[in-house]
């Protein structure tokens, strides 16, 4: 079968916009992977505002990788506008598709919505596209009539080593290798996934699975060195959640990596690391490390569940520069009860401790979908999402950057937000320089027009009628939308 395997990139939303492209899709690049190992022929279809309507005609199947709820507009723009083949089976997956699969199976009219990991679910698919009959396969929704059957959840892989590389044969190499993402470094380098899920309960956060998947340290190498002979890397980045989590697994991968000369960088909370493991991964190629302080207040802290000290941040840090690991920050401003307040104390936290900061990114506040504050939007008093009374079908405005949404409080709270806002993000500037200056950033072509795109789409209003399949029982009810 010949399928096309659909992804979103809206650079208008991306940090830099047209400046700079983000990391390769991976979601999209696994699947392809696992779609090729069966022998299909695979294609990777980007959609862009400038290009909604691929024509996909020529396709037996499509797959619409969903990766963020704030794309899910323009995957709508590409249902409604595209070509495609009568009778070809329609299939959508990703992160949206997992937090809303009602919603998505309904509203982007595909025949089938996988729930979970997508290598497996995709294959016995497409093995099904004759019969339409998916019933048997775990994981799903698919519609008879105005029904929802959904059939039972698909457990994750124990084994994540068996999964293909990414399909990145499939996109142009100056979208998997790039030289500007490391420090002060122009290393020619890719990204890398070493596992799946996060255990942390961050109140800001949606990362959809907290079951953690590892890969072995064996696997991870072998994945490098076929970087390293395809396209001649020098060093890579770890795209996903922490990885310090399992300090098992990350001596297995520092043993196992370390003589491949690569330098590399890693994400990690504060309260995972100390000197011993720092050096460890220094020795292995460590060249940076990514901590998520979001905030130099206890209070904020403390809100946003992150579960950590200042004094654990100061530590980190410390730790870090001893070990010769430079540092990355990332701050999160405007959670619910930030105010000038916290935004002072943040500054003279960042005072105190700047000189082992390396880089700093700084990301407004946006309850995205899935987090614990978008589930808890009425109690919170979150506004802008689907469960208010203002929500205008625009999903684009779950995007983590180039976000200034008035998202809870009076006017004069967000007065005060906006304010504190630019005022953090001045010092943030002067002290740490991005590559582009934000004055130099390309305007938001993409988001007017999203808008009015949002205002045409009728939505699925109301409920669901749903039957849960478990083998020959089932269990019919209805859910909200």
């Amino acid at each position: 079968m010949r399928v096309a395997v659909v992804f979103p990139e809206v650079l208008d939303l991306a940090r830099y916009r047209g400046m700079r492209k983000e990391f390769p899709p991976f979601g999209a690049l696994y699947v392809s992977a696992a779609i090729e190992r069966e022998g299909h022929e695979v294609a990777i279809v980007r959609i862009s505002p400038a290009r909604p309507s691929p024509d996909l005609a020529d396709f037996d199947a499509v797959a619409f990788s969903v990766s963020a709820s704030a794309t899910f507009n323009l995957m709508l723009e590409c249902r409604r506008t595209s070509r495609f083949s009568a009778g070809a089976l329609l299939m959508a997956g990703g992160v949206h598709a997992n937090l809303f699969p009602e919603q998505t199976l309904v509203d982007l009219d595909v025949d089938v919505v996988g729930v979970g990991e997508g290598e497996h679910t995709v294959v016995e698919l497409l093995a099904r596209a004759q019969t339409r009959d998916f019933s048997d396969v775990a994981g799903v929704l698919f519609r008879r009539g105005g029904v929802i059957f959904r059939t039972p959840p698909r457990l994750p892989s124990r084994d994540i080593d068996r999964l293909p590389f990414p399909a990145r044969h499939l996109l142009p190499v100056d979208e998997v290798v790039m030289n500007d993402r490391m420090s002060d470094t122009d290393l020619r380098m890719a990204h890398i996934m070493l596992g799946r899920g996060c255990p942390f309960t961050c109140r800001y956060c949606a990362s959809g699975q907290t079951k953690v998947q590892y890969r072995s340290g064996g696997e991870v190498r072998r994945e490098l060195v076929d970087l390293i002979r395809t396209y001649d890397i020098k060093g890579f980045a770890m795209v996903g959640n922490d990885f310090v989590l399992n300090r098992r697994n990350v001596a297995e991968i520092c043993d196992s990596i370390g003589d491949l000369g690569l330098r590399w960088a890693a994400l990690s909370r504060v309260d995972r690391v100390d000197r011993d493991l720092l050096s460890m991964m220094g020795r292995a190629g460590c060249h940076e490390i990514e901590y998520g302080i979001e905030s130099g207040s206890m209070r904020m802290l403390e809100a946003m569940g992150k579960g950590v000290t200042l004094d654990q941040v100061r530590r980190a840090l410390r730790m870090s520069h001893e070990a010769g690991i430079k540092n990355k920050a990332f701050l999160v401003h405007g959670y619910p009860g930030e105010n000038e307040e916290s935004v002072g104390q943040t500054i003279a936290f960042l005072d105190e401790v700047g000189d082992l900061i390396g880089r700093m990114s700084l990301f407004r506040f946006v309850p995205l979908p899935g987090s614990f504050v978008y589930n808890q939007a009425k109690c919170l008093g979150i506004r802008g999402t689907p469960a208010s009374p203002d929500w205008d079908g625009d999903w684009g405005r779950f995007h983590i950057h180039h976000n200034n949404n008035h998202w809870w409080g009076t006017p004069e709270d967000f007065e005060e937000l906006t304010a504190s806002y630019h005022r953090l993000r001045e010092y943030v500037e002067a002290r740490w320089p991005s590559r582009h200056r934000p004055d130099d950033i390309s305007p938001d072509e993409w988001g007017e027009r999203r808008r009015a795109l949002a205002r045409t789409f009728e939505y699925h209003r109301g409920t669901f009628e749903v039957v849960d399949i478990y083998g020959k029982d089932s269990l019919r009810k209805t859910v909200a939308s």
